[in-house]
């Protein structure tokens, strides 16, 4: 009997075998598609060639997967996401744009740029450009760079506050926003992940605080990083506030949303590289642990959902360290990296965590390989990952631009094959 996404995704998360191999591409901003790559898969489907795909992600130019593309690709997620993208402007009042590579897009009306010098693109917060840029593409570039706006570090003179101005309680609208976003995907039978706001200790996509007119702080990304060893008090104290607010926003959402979201994307911080940790297990433990195990603790014992953790890299050794914070979904299960075999993970981890992405291989095969080269991994993957559920197909991390479509068309031909009889 066919699932609804809703159920298969239920499903997939309580480690049952669903009806199909569950399928997210979409539902968070590291689970997507570039807009350019979006562009030339709709012309390939549907043969129209004036369709102007709307960047709902601005930073890296990621491309919205529509209805009528979910439906046919049999995408089963639906994200819900602030009300506000990463430069602090709404996704509204379309208008047309022209990117780099010629693809025809539409962009939110306050995606507002000004040149660079050579080429390039500079982007500011809230669109306003009479202030500094908070972004910048290159010529020829295919999404943007954070600017960090970093003032002079006055070392007896630090406030966690300033490192904290971007963290509040949510107002009754954007609570409400995210409210009638999950009630609508619960309706149309989709599969629901919240992006929960303001859970992301330590993220460096969200250090810079790009969609912040004016930062104070530490919002240099190496000295952030620098930060978590010589300024271990200083990033703990702004951990403890955070997470303080985080619970209590928590709180007002667990209850606006209730069963209409199936999981909760909490974390994106990177802790891993190709070959090993970007921490050691003991920092990891002293710094970010506890945070993580208090918010998820909170989040189990008041709703539903399950826990999304993004991290990047070889994260093989602190594995057991999220399982025990509490964790139940783990992104984007980077098995191009060290010790991050697929066999090995299934194995080891495969019923505590459910593997939310590692489909295919995004540095080489997908990008540069053949078409059968793509196809052949896709099944691979998804016979050893879906075994008994826990898994939703994503690929390690989103589509980038100039990946060829035929390989894109081909993934998806290899998620349908795969389908369980």
């Amino acid at each position: 009997m066919s699932m609804t996404s809703r159920e298969r995704l239920i499903a997939t998360l309580n480690h049952e075998q669903p009806d199909r191999v569950c399928v997210d591409f979409g539902g968070t901003h590291v689970t997507g598609i570039s807009a350019s790559a979006v562009s030339l898969l709709r012309k390939r489907l549907f043969g129209d060639s004036d369709y102007r795909v709307k960047i709902n992600e601005p930073y890296q130019m990621l491309g919205e997967i529509d209805d009528e593309l979910m439906n046919a690709l049999g995408i089963d997620m639906v994200g819900v996401l602030p009300p506000k993208n990463m430069f602090g402007f709404e996704n509204k009042d379309w208008k047309p744009f022209t990117m780099f590579d010629g693809t025809e897009v539409l962009v939110p009306g306050n995606f507002n740029l000004t040149p660079d010098g050579n080429g390039g693109w500079f982007i500011h917060p809230e669109g306003d450009t009479s202030v500094p840029p908070s972004g910048h593409m290159p010529k020829g570039g295919y999404y943007f760079d954070a600017i960090p706006r970093q003032g002079f570090i006055d070392e007896d003179g630090l406030n966690p506050e300033d490192n904290l101005e971007e963290f509040g309680l949510l107002d009754d609208a954007t609570v409400r926003h995210f409210a009638d976003a999950a009630r609508k995907a619960s309706a149309a039978g989709k599969g629901a992940i919240l992006s929960v706001p303001g859970t992301g200790f330590g993220d460096i996509a969200l250090v810079p605080a790009m969609w912040m007119k004016k930062t104070k702080g530490i919002r240099d990304i190496e000295e952030w990083y620098v930060s978590t060893a010589i300024r271990r008090d200083y990033v703990y104290k702004v951990f403890e506030k955070q997470c303080e607010i985080a619970l209590k926003n928590l709180d007002v959402l667990a209850k606006a949303i209730g069963d209409n979201v199936q999981a909760a994307f909490t974390t994106g911080t990177d802790f891993g590289t190709q070959n090993g940790l970007f921490i050691s297990k003991e920092s990891y433990r002293d710094l970010f642990k506890p945070f993580h195990k208090t918010i998820n603790d909170f989040i189990h014992a008041r709703t539903s959902w399950k826990v999304f953790i993004h991290s990047c890299g070889s994260v093989i050794e602190l594995i057991p360290d999220f399982i025990e914070a509490g964790f139940d979904i783990l992104n984007p299960v980077q098995c191009s990296a060290a010790g991050m075999q697929g066999q090995q993970l299934k194995k080891t981890y495969g019923k505590d965590m459910v593997f939310w992405g590692g489909g295919v291989d995004t540095q080489r095969t997908l990008p540069f390989g053949t078409p059968q080269d793509v196809y052949r991994q896709v099944r691979e993957r998804v016979e050893l990952f879906n075994k008994d559920g826990g898994f939703v197909f994503n690929t390690i991390h989103n589509i980038q631009a100039k990946t060829p479509v035929e390989n894109i068309m081909a993934m998806f031909s290899a998620i349908k094959d795969s389908a369980v009889k």
